[in-house]
């Protein structure tokens, strides 16, 4: 019916929107994203910083705040710090996963743990997922932080 040279396929969901002839468009879906620079900090070598980031889960995000981030194991007898792997921290919660009263209670374990008040520390992230992300609001460096958690991990 059409010759195929002179069919075109307008492509917007490729990153950049424009017209591509058939014959052509194997070519553009071979196209990859390019893997991003790492950004420079003052007085710590590139390749320090990316093992740090890689295996700790306590890193601090662009507002300054430490983050952990968390594997909640809700439903336990006790309220406990049950491994630090490179991943996650895994928390056992004495409190079931209803009613938010699981997140009150990790907030609450964790303002123990690292002998902060509890209006330090938020949920930041994972409100009804095992995995969370918890914000600390305190002067505490994240080397501190990991540090009480392994802890109280024993």
């Amino acid at each position: 019916m059409f010759p195929r040279a002179a069919l075109t396929i307008s492509c917007s969901f490729i990153r950049f929107s424009k017209s591509v002839p058939l014959n052509r468009l194997s070519d553009v879906s071979r196209n990859r994203q390019m893997p991003k620079k790492e950004k420079a900090v003052k007085g710590q070598p590139a390749a320090a910083r990316a093992a740090q980031e890689a295996s700790c889960p306590v890193a601090r995000d662009k507002s300054g705040a430490v983050t952990i981030t968390v594997h909640a194991k809700p439903g336990s007898k006790h309220s406990g710090i049950t491994d630090v792997s490179a991943e996650a921290v895994g928390v056992s919660i004495a409190a079931p996963p209803t009613d938010g009263e699981a997140n009150t209670e990790l907030i609450r374990f964790l303002a123990e743990v690292l002998e902060l008040k509890k209006s330090h520390i938020s949920l930041d992230k994972g409100s009804r997922s095992r995995d969370k992300l918890i914000k600390v609001d305190s002067s505490l460096s994240p080397e501190e932080v990991l540090r009480r958690l392994r802890q109280a991990a024993g």
